[in-house]
């Protein structure tokens, strides 16, 4: 059978798709505005704060990755297993085995990467930060902000289990209680409310910490009560080496190109941060601006991902051609009406991270040349996380590596030589996220990851 003879399954479908994938969006632009709360709280505090926010929080988000990235591996193999036990009517077990040994190694690599940020963290930055004031106030939040990464790599590995196997309510809820409990503890600890004292970009990052921690609290009780126990999520499974090995073989390079994949952000930040502290400023706005889009188009992809997986499983290879098509035309509709707002009322938009008439005047350019690139190369992620739900995850980090070479390429000699304006310097964004599709459209498009097994 072929992909114009096959007709997908009603669990395919564009309503199905929507309903999946919806949870996953309200919960990614929920935690999103974690980030988007700290900047426009600091943007009121100052533009340093906010240049070193900026820095700092795509430092964290980088560690965060290694978390993050392995349990998206994770997902891909839950989704396989999902697929196969749906097919069958047995094996649902498998998947609790794959969900524990997620937890044994993302615990030992939470403490590892503390331990690690604490010891080398003072360095790096110095090495990288030419400002002695961003310097510290970055080293202020990376230290406040670092002690989340246990919460919030087991709370990524929750995310995992709901969206492999297809059951993504819990997200939404989730999300709502992260991110009502952050900007509650933004408003405090930021400007000193409620007796406690104005501690600024400190209070930004301890927010955040607590929150999710209060976040994994909620993961965890809403598991222990609600989910199916066929899974065997509620009886804890021991490491088992041969298990770990086998998830590490296929989440490990999800985990790397995770990690190469958000080092595009720090890059750009790093060569905008010479080019001064205004810059620095208006980036950091952009970027949170486009956070927004982006998260729709994750959440796509992360449903992609999840349905390429499950349909192989399933034994129905041909049928991931019309996956990624109904994924791509249900991503276009709904964000394409998004990014006409943010161009067409880029004043408004910008004013509700800074109240600096003269920051907001100057950000506008550079968030309409965001907001054209990201129309224009909008595909991008939903085919590469649909190249990770094939199972040949080594792929997605051999394609991150050569857009992100690419990429380095065009920062050097646009920004690093040149000295544009910031908005022309966006366009590095485009060149990164042209790359990445180009090469997942030709290795989806060979059909050599039909009979790969994870």
């Amino acid at each position: 059978m072929t992909e114009s003879t096959y007709k997908l399954p009603e669990s395919y479908s564009f309503k199905s798709i929507w309903r999946i994938t919806f949870p996953i969006l309200v919960a990614l632009v929920m935690e999103e505005l974690l980030g988007m709360t700290d900047t426009a709280f600091l943007g009121r505090v100052g533009e340093i704060e906010l240049g070193a926010s900026a820095i700092a929080g795509v430092y964290f988000t980088i560690l965060y990755m290694l978390g993050f990235g392995f349990s998206i591996g994770v997902q891909i193999i839950i989704g396989r297993r999902n697929g196969e036990a749906c097919e069958s009517g047995t094996g649902f077990g498998a998947i609790g085995h794959v969900f524990w040994q997620g937890v044994w190694f993302l615990a030992v690599l939470a403490l590892l990467t503390m331990v690690f940020s604490y010891l080398l963290t003072p360095s790096i930055l110095r090495g990288i930060l030419r400002s002695e004031s961003i310097y510290k106030a970055a080293i202020v939040y990376v230290n406040w902000r670092i002690p989340g990464l246990l919460f919030a790599f087991m709370t990524a590995l929750f995310r995992a289990f709901y969206v492999g196997t297809c059951d993504t309510k819990s997200l939404t809820w989730n999300s709502i209680v992260l991110v009502s409990s952050n900007i509650f503890l933004d408003w405090v600890l930021i400007f000193g409310h409620l007796g406690a004292p104005a501690m600024g970009i400190k209070g930004a990052a301890l927010a955040s910490t607590i929150s999710e921690g209060i976040s994994l609290l909620f993961f965890v009780v809403w598991t222990f009560f609600t989910a199916d126990k066929k899974y065997g999520l509620q009886k804890m499974v021991k490491p088992a080496w041969t298990e770990l090995r086998h998830t590490f073989s296929t989440a490990s390079w999800v985990m790397l190109e995770y990690v190469l994949n958000i080092s595009v952000w720090l890059l750009f930040f790093l060569f905008i941060e010479h080019l001064g502290e205004e810059q620095l400023a208006i980036a950091n706005i952009v970027r949170s601006i486009s956070e927004v889009p982006f998260v729709f188009s994750a959440a796509f992809a992360s449903t992609a991902a999840t349905l390429v997986s499950n349909i192989i499983g399933e034994g129905h290879p041909e049928g991931v051609f019309p996956v990624i098509r109904r994924v791509l035309i249900l991503c276009t509709v709904t964000m394409l009406p998004l990014l006409v707002f943010f161009f067409l009322c880029p004043h408004q938009i910008i004013s509700l991270f800074t109240d600096i008439p003269s920051l907001v005047e100057a950000s506008v350019p550079t968030l309409k040349v965001m907001c054209a690139i990201t129309v224009a190369t909008l595909p991008w992620n939903v085919y590469l996380q649909s190249v990770a739900g094939t199972g040949n995850t080594r792929v997605c980090l051999r394609i991150d590596a050569v857009a992100l070479c690419i990429y380095a390429v065009y920062c050097t000699f646009i920004i690093g030589i040149l000295h544009s304006d910031i908005a022309l310097c966006w366009t590095a964004d485009g060149v990164y996220s042209l790359c990445v599709w180009i090469q997942c459209a030709v290795y989806i498009h060979r059909k050599k990851w039909r009979n790969k097994a994870i």
